[in-house]
């Protein structure tokens, strides 16, 4: 009976291991908790990942966020779904971890920074992080990523950074479908926490902050009774309460699936 126990286990973890190793961030599995033991200056984790072995995850290079391109500078495909604890229903979105793996042979052990930038609805551990397939293999001594990558599942540790954009300020994406009384915009390229909270709008010459409402990941929204008025102020407040505000950021002539791009960063 225990060997065939050991057999099913083995059976177990084999499909276990070729359902991550191509997995998403969507895809359900089981997992029991591992009894990895973190450095006390770092939290326990574990990662997998997705998409293209050096791509940036998702295939459209967006995700739960509403980043877009995040195979370009400055996300450079650097990017990771996290679960609940990581993604916060979306107000994790940009917050950035430096991460390392270190009990695979094919582990550097050196840190590397990802970006929060999708949700991963089906954890396998406390902390999961479902890493794009460039960011995986980056944990990976020189010339090993693809081995590494092959593992599938490994325990990692990790350890929340500031986020860093040199050169870059923050910048406001007008969503398509915005319109005289709707108005939804992505909030990105923060310093610090990387993070945004809170957004609130100004309309021209009103001289009062209306509260937008998260609509999804790092989108906000503002639903009006009247046609609004441009151009718009913005006010952010990112998780450790600090607030920037982007005066007249949006122009009167703003129109959507636009950037506009501030002077203004944390």
């Amino acid at each position: 009976m225990a060997s065939l126990s050991s057999k099913a286990a083995a059976v177990a973890a084999l499909v276990f291991s070729l359902l991550v190793t191509y997995g998403s961030c969507a895809r359900p599995v089981n997992f029991n908790e591992s009894d990895f033991n973190a450095d006390p200056n770092w939290e326990a984790a574990r990662a997998t990942w997705y998409g293209a072995p050096t791509g940036a995850g998702p295939d459209d290079d967006g995700g739960a966020c509403g980043f877009k391109n995040v195979n370009l500078p400055p996300f450079s495909a650097m990017t990771s779904c996290g679960n609940e604890p990581l993604f916060k229903d979306g107000k994790g979105c940009g917050s950035c971890y430096q991460i390392r793996c270190v009990n695979n042979a094919a582990c550097s052990g050196n840190p590397e920074t990802v970006i929060i930038t999708d949700m991963n609805y089906y954890p396998v551990a406390k902390y999961h992080f479902d890493l794009s397939g460039t960011a995986f293999g980056a944990m990976a001594k020189p010339g090993r990523n693809d081995e590494l990558r092959h593992a599938g599942i490994i325990d990692i540790q990790f350890k929340r950074v500031p986020c860093n954009y040199p050169g870059q300020k923050v910048t406001f994406h007008v969503e398509e479908g915005s319109n005289a009384v709707y108005l939804a915009v992505l909030v990105e390229f923060e310093d610090g926490d990387g993070d945004v909270v809170q957004v609130d709008l100004m309309e021209a010459n009103s001289g009062y902050w209306t509260p937008m409402r998260e609509s999804w990941g790092s989108i906000w929204r503002l639903d009006s009774n009247h046609r609004l008025q441009a151009p718009f102020s913005l006010r952010i407040t990112n998780e450790s309460g600090r607030t920037l505000v982007a005066n007249q950021v949006i122009p009167a002539n703003w129109v959507p699936n636009t950037y506009y791009r501030s002077i203004i960063q944390y």
